[in-house]
């Protein structure tokens, strides 16, 4: 049963009165944020995405998790829709603190979070080393690696490798939409597949 929540919270607040709803929130470091129901190609690109991470890998010290386990990110909490953590976690962890790679399919509701809070917060937690924002409509994706104390964004389209070089692991992007019926392209778009 949800319980209602009163004025600005602390993320020890947040944590105590999650675990007492029906549905999952974020915390944007003030009050939680509920979170929507995504479309049936967010989910798809999501799924795969886990499952290619997930065979890749195996028998290493690194692990898949995402969209129901939470990550703790400079003093918020988000639910990517994959990271991926390479430190030892307990069986009843539900916060992971030092996600390596984080991954946020686009919607239309979450794309100015995506790119520009969640891109921050992500930024200012050290563990993490690449930031992976997928598209949903077309085969795309922006990359931020870190590289100091700074960002290095790439655009990746289709025919281009995902390369995860902290975790050992290179994905070819087109895989990871492999499950999804993208729409025809626009009048004068060139096709995905045939962009540069």
């Amino acid at each position: 049963m949800s319980v209602a929540f009163q004025g600005p919270m602390t993320l020890r607040e947040f944590l105590a009165w999650e675990e007492r709803q029906d549905l999952r929130w974020e915390f944007d470091g003030f009050e939680p944020v509920a979170m929507t129901g995504g479309t049936f190609a967010h989910e798809m690109i999501g799924g795969t995405l886990r499952a290619l991470l997930h065979d890749q890998l195996r028998g290493k010290p690194c692990r898949v998790s995402g969209p129901t386990l939470k990550v703790e990110v400079a003093g918020r909490i988000r639910y990517p829709d994959a990271f991926v953590s390479c430190g030892p976690v307990a069986r009843d962890t539900t916060v992971i603190k030092d996600p390596v790679v984080v991954f946020e399919v686009l919607s239309p509701s979450t794309s100015r979070t995506d790119r520009i809070e969640k891109l921050r917060e992500y930024r200012d937690t050290k563990s993490i080393q690449r930031y992976v924002i997928l598209e949903p409509d077309s085969i795309a994706a922006t990359v931020f690696a870190r590289s100091g104390e700074n960002w290095i964004a790439h655009p990746l389209v289709a025919g281009d490798m995902l390369e995860m070089p902290e975790i050992d692991v290179a994905i070819p992007l087109s895989e990871i939409y492999a499950d999804v019926e993208l729409g025809a392209p626009e009048p004068g778009e060139a096709p995905a597949a045939a962009l540069p």
